[in-house]
């Protein structure tokens, strides 16, 4: 009897019209329905495709079962393997060198009828759990499953360092209407590299595509997805995660550092540190400092430096610029464990159109909108979300939770929102399209971030979400069930921008701008409002904070103290860009390591100590943060001496909790016996004044304290002299 492979060319019975032509062109829509096992016991065959191999056998269990050449087809065998045991290929090269796999095609679905379902209707709450790459044991084989949503694409196949990148030997099978296409493949493990093969809709070739759900990726300017394996990771914070709550309602204190992590500490190479030497630096520092949170600009993988993170790229990737997953895990669990809250900068409003991203994913607009006047954004060159699309919200729900759920994040704040809610957003007449009612507010949007926040409080038991949103949209951290957008907390965008041009402004002229410094308490509690100082108001030309400041270099200080001062006092949560806190000089450039070693020096290193004191006496006061979004939290003493530029309030906290009063001199004018009315008779405490030498200034001010007696003035039965420094704010906390 002559060798198998010397007998005819085998005939494939179970063959479609033009299925191996498909198949080696590496075109075909349904490799399970030619390769792996057909037919049952002594009938099965088994059709395999390796286009590296000269020979081919399936081994079942012990049993070697020849497969022969199938004739004009290099690569593909085909034979008899009688019985229903699993087998194994093992063959060899045309260079002779043997080897020993699994037939991927001799696997049924991993994905069930339920993941079906759900993918398909676009309600998959944990998407990541089926899409991905999911290092997993499928059938008792060890290997990697992978799955990505293509509905108009015509062939998928997974590529990576394990195929040669060769799109002809892994294709993948489609499941159903969902649109989904799935393949378990063994040998592939932690850290393959890979990227998914598309056909588009009329078969047209595709830029190879990472994966939207893929959990790493590899170090730019490179961008293939990485196999992560995010399961089994031990957490420390159990104490935490059950008491976190308490920590984000409005009337806890929460003063948050936010951060660029690849620019805050850089190595003496110039590397950026990585997560676990933030574990212990920054986790100590923030400590230290005496922030509440840390908040991180977007950590999802992105492929421009320049972006800072805000043109994500892999929505479920920490990027690898400090590590993989794991070890970003470690700076989390380590934060927790220090007593530091975790707030991620999250980016549903927009992704960029790079090759090897979302755009046109599967040769359609599938993520994006087709119009560009929906689906482009002006102002960042990138696409917008189509937010109607019931797949698409699902995705970006999904991700949310998945921050919260598998990181542990504390909160997640989401970047220009005002973006998503106006369909005119940056647009002139006619470049943008109204929504059905006519209207500018994107409804669809509207809608995606309602059903967010309904999630992930839903979802995830004591964490907070906070809205970048410039514009007076009503109720954004109003409850979903009230018609509001459902965040728990906003950025007060007026306050910050009224502020720092108030401030900016040399101080002869402030008096004619004093409507700014007491505008923002006429809106403080439309929302729970966070104060915040970002990293946007230190680049593109802004300065920093201290070179906002007018004057001398001593007054730039003592503006800057008193600005700091101002904000601590007043109400609203904190929020300061890192830098500012020690008043770096040069404006924030992401390629480099803040200016440390200002931050060691005076005065530089009086403002650090101010920034500290002040984030002690906030947390430690409660009527510093108690009512911070309440209006029976506040009062004014004094708001109308615009000639002198003092303003004065009151701070109230539950009725237990001793009041404060802050009283803030914006002119570079000492006045020494400045009359104030204060709210309760006794004796007031100097609890902090930035002109203390401590902080840099003259030392001015109210050691012992001051006592409230007679007579009578602004409008409390009661009143102090009290000495107010040049460009100056004090707190006092009344002792009784």
């Amino acid at each position: 009897m002559k060798p198998a492979c010397e007998t005819a060319p085998p005939r494939l019975p179970h063959a479609a019209p033009g299925a191996i032509e498909a198949l080696v062109s590496g075109r075909l829509a349904d490799p399970f329905a030619l390769l792996g096992p057909h037919g049952a016991g002594a009938g099965r065959s088994v059709t395999a495709y390796d286009p590296g191999a000269a020979k081919l056998e399936a081994v079942c269990p012990e049993t070697a079962h020849p497969l022969a050449p199938v004739e004009g087809a290099p690569g593909l065998f085909f034979g008899a393997v009688p019985g229903d045991a699993p087998y194994v290929l093992r063959g060899q090269t045309r260079t002779g060198e043997s080897f020993t796999c699994e037939d991927p095609y001799r696997f049924g679905p991993v994905l069930g009828e339920q993941d079906e379902y759900f993918l398909g209707e676009g309600s998959h709450r944990r998407l990541w759990q089926a899409l991905g790459a999911h290092v997993t044991v499928h059938e008792g084989s060890a290997g990697t499953h992978f799955a990505v949503w293509a509905p108009n694409a015509s062939r998928v196949a997974v590529v990576g360092e394990f195929n040669g990148w060769d799109t002809r030997r892994h294709p993948m099978r489609v499941r159903g209407a969902s649109g989904v296409w799935e393949i378990f493949l063994t040998g592939v493990d932690e850290g393959a590299r890979y990227k998914y093969a598309l056909l588009g809709p009329a078969g047209e070739d595709l830029p190879l595509k990472a994966d939207p759900v893929g959990f790493g990726g590899e170090h730019p300017p490179s961008n293939a997805s990485v196999v992560r394996d995010i399961s089994g990771y031990g957490w420390h914070d159990a104490d935490w995660m059950e008491r976190r709550a308490a920590r984000h309602g409005t009337d806890a204190p929460i003063s948050v550092y936010e951060v660029h992590l690849a620019s805050w500490r850089r190595r003496s190479d110039g590397r950026a540190i990585s997560y676990r030497e933030a574990a212990e630096e920054l986790v100590a520092y923030a400590c230290e400092m005496g922030f509440t949170h840390l908040e991180f600009l977007p950590l999802s993988e992105h492929p421009f430096d320049g972006s800072w993170g805000y043109q994500p790229v892999g929505l479920f990737a920490p990027t690898i610029r400090h590590g993989p997953p794991h070890e970003f895990r470690d700076l989390v669990d380590a934060a927790h464990r220090a007593g530091l809250g975790v707030i991620l900068d999250w980016v549903p409003g927009h992704f960029p159109a790079d090759p090897h991203g979302l755009g046109r994913f599967d040769g359609t607009a599938l993520y994006e909108h087709a119009d560009p006047k929906e689906g482009y954004h002006p102002d960042w060159n990138t696409l917008i979300y189509n937010y109607g699309r019931s797949e698409v919200a699902n995705y970006l729900v999904s991700n949310a939770l998945y921050w919260l759920e598998e990181y542990h994040a504390d909160g997640l704040r989401v970047d220009a929102v005002a973006s998503m809610l106006y369909r005119d957003y940056s647009r002139r007449p006619g470049e943008w399209v109204p929504n059905r009612h006519g209207g500018r507010e994107n409804l669809e949007a509207i809608d995606l971030l309602r059903r967010m926040n309904t999630e992930v409080y839903g979802q995830v038991p004591g964490i907070l979400t906070a809205a970048e949103e410039s514009t007076a949209f009503p109720g954004v951290s109003a409850p979903v069930h009230a018609g509001g957008l459902g965040f728990g907390f906003k950025w007060n965008m007026g306050w910050m921008n009224d502020t720092l041009d108030y401030f900016s402004r040399e101080p002869v002229y402030r008096a004619h701008h004093h409507g700014q410094i007491t505008f923002g308490l006429h809106y403080a509690f439309s929302e729970n409002f966070i104060l915040p100082i970002s990293h946007d108001e230190v680049v593109h030309g802004k300065g920093t904070l201290l070179t906002r400041m007018p004057g001398s270099e001593w007054e730039k200080f003592a503006n800057l103290r008193a600005y700091l001062g101002f904000m601590w006092g007043h109400p609203g949560k904190k929020l300061i860009f890192m830098g500012q806190e020690f008043a770096q000089r040069g404006e924030w450039n992401h390629d480099a390591s803040l200016d440390w070693e200002a931050a060691a020096a005076a005065p530089h290193a009086g403002i650090q100590r101010l920034v500290r004191d002040l984030n002690t006496l906030y947390r430690g006061t409660p009527a510093l943060h108690r009512n911070d979004c309440r209006p029976e939290g506040f009062g004014w003493i004094e708001e109308n001496d615009a000639p002198a530029s003092v303003i004065a309030w009151e701070r109230l906290g539950a009725r237990n909790d001793a009041p404060a009063v802050v009283v803030c001199n914006l002119t570079p004018v000492e006045r020494p016996a400045y009359r104030l009315g204060l709210p309760r008779p006794g004796h007031w405490r100097e609890a902090l004044n930035t002109d203390s030498a401590l902080y840099g200034g003259g030392n001015r001010g109210n050691l012992g304290g001051v006592t409230a007696g007679g007579p009578s003035a602004h409008g409390r039965a009661q009143s102090a002299e009290i000495m107010l420094p040049p460009l100056s704010a004090i707190i006092l906390v009344h002792e009784g």
